[in-house]
């Protein structure tokens, strides 16, 4: 078997969604990627990866954190929620690596875990989700606060309706309910 024809073997069997993007357009995804957000590989070839976030806002304000954290460091990790066909939302284990870290959009490889079995999801607003995930990261709410480009006051204003919303009275609280209860 030739190996340009193994590689895409192996591409496509892989037990996870994988992608390749350009400049933020899917260019190649997997069977498992197309599954995960309830299309057809053909149908995704092509477009924007904006089809699958909950809204140009989240799609825009992840970009600006890819492009940072992939410049400085090449990698990317989060969990995120992710929209399906049909706008249904869930959580997504997101990694990826740019394969220029000076131009860090232009050409990336990323997989996706649909992890909504372990965290349903509950509507929240943008801001929230993003605390939220920050939270369960362990960011203090100085360093949430530095990377969302908000006040400490700000992260503490969220993190109170969050636990306000989820009847918890503590971060430790709220984190357990963000990592294993629904989110």
């Amino acid at each position: 078997m030739p190996v340009q024809t193994l590689d895409s073997a192996i591409f496509d069997a892989a037990p996870i969604g994988l992608l390749y993007s350009e400049d933020r357009l899917i260019r190649r995804c997997n069977h498992r990627f197309a599954a995960i957000f309830g299309y057809g590989a053909e149908e995704l070839v092509g477009q924007s990866l904006a089809l699958l976030y909950p809204s140009p806002d989240d799609f825009d304000h992840t970009g600006q954190q890819w492009s940072r954290e992939l410049s400085l460091h090449g990698v990317y990790a989060d969990e995120r929620i992710m929209r399906r066909k049909g706008d249904a939302l869930f959580w997504c284990r997101v990694r990826g690596q740019s394969m220029d870290p000076s131009r860090p959009l232009t050409r990336a490889v990323w997989s996706f875990s649909d992890i909504s079995a372990e965290r349903p999801v509950v509507a929240l607003t943008r801001r929230e989700r993003q605390v939220g995930m920050l939270l369960v990261e362990g960011l203090t709410a100085k360093e949430i606060a530095r990377r969302l480009e908000i006040s400490p006051r700000t992260v503490h204003v969220h993190k109170t309706r969050l636990m306000t919303r989820f009847g918890v009275r503590n971060s430790l609280e709220l984190v357990r309910c963000l990592t294993s209860g629904p989110v």
